[in-house]
């Protein structure tokens, strides 16, 4: 086991996970939602996607990568709200979102708890998220994994999933793609031949047991499921000298 493998944190096996979600996307909008995806981002634009295109999280793109709350010094353009949507509509723009509820098919609820009509919860609303994930690939983050987050069935479908998007046709699933699912405790995928949940890897120190008693579905679980990919000693660097100096990634994913 290498060094790295040794030192690493949970929060940085997670920014790891998150960067590899942007591995060879070529120049496409990152649109990283919470602190440890944005770190991710970052991590993959120094090193294995160089390409990707990053925005100072408003309305420039930036040619560098700046710690976490710092500003940019490199600005290459204006990227202002209806050329954003331009992007999504067109599938150049990899989002990774977050989710209050998920589906073993990839809905995603941001919206309410409850009934529609009477909820428990409001929570954000549907925001853009049909569109997102109709129009550009879509990836979710989930910080504390459990049975609240990981549902049978969400209660209201606000990022479009799997068999939703089958049922509604080509118009629906040309473009629709959600690669990964990354929580604190592994890395999920919908590599299966009816499309539902699989678990990818689990985050060293974390066991299956505790990933099926955290989800409130039966999840697709290979023979051998591997452990999640360790930072590299120089990705260690980065993420802690560079781009995350605070450690903020820790407040997101604390040590346990």
């Amino acid at each position: 086991m290498s060094t790295a493998a040794t030192t690493a944190t949970r929060a940085e096996y997670c920014v790891v996970a998150c960067a590899e979600a942007w591995r060879g996307a070529g120049e496409v909008l990152a649109s990283p939602m919470g602190t440890v995806p944005m770190i991710g981002a970052r991590l993959a634009k120094l090193t294995f996607s160089p390409e990707l295109l990053l925005t100072d999280g408003e309305a420039l793109l930036i040619g560098d990568v700046p710690a976490v709350g710092a500003e940019a010094e490199v600005v290459e353009g204006w990227l202002p709200y209806r050329q954003h949507l331009a992007l999504v509509a067109t599938g150049r723009r990899h989002v990774m979102m977050g989710a209050s509820q998920l589906d073993r098919h990839g809905n995603q609820n941001i919206s309410c708890i409850g009934d529609w009509a009477r909820p428990k919860r409001q929570l954000l609303g549907v925001r853009g998220a049909p569109v997102n994930t109709l129009n550009n690939p879509t990836s979710y983050w989930v910080p504390k994994h459990s049975t609240r987050v990981f549902v049978e069935q969400v209660d209201m479908v606000s990022g479009v999933g799997y068999d939703r998007a089958a049922a509604a046709g080509p118009s629906a699933t040309r473009y629709h793609r959600i690669p990964q699912v990354i929580s604190d405790l592994g890395v999920f995928d919908f590599e299966t031949p009816d499309r539902t949940m699989r678990l990818r890897s689990l985050h060293p120190g974390v066991t299956l047991d505790q990933v099926r008693e955290a989800t409130g579905f039966a999840l697709v679980v290979p023979d051998d499921v591997p452990y999640t990919r360790a930072p590299e000693p120089e990705e260690l660097r980065l993420v802690r000298e560079v781009i995350d100096p605070k450690g903020l990634r820790e407040r997101e994913v604390p040590t346990t």
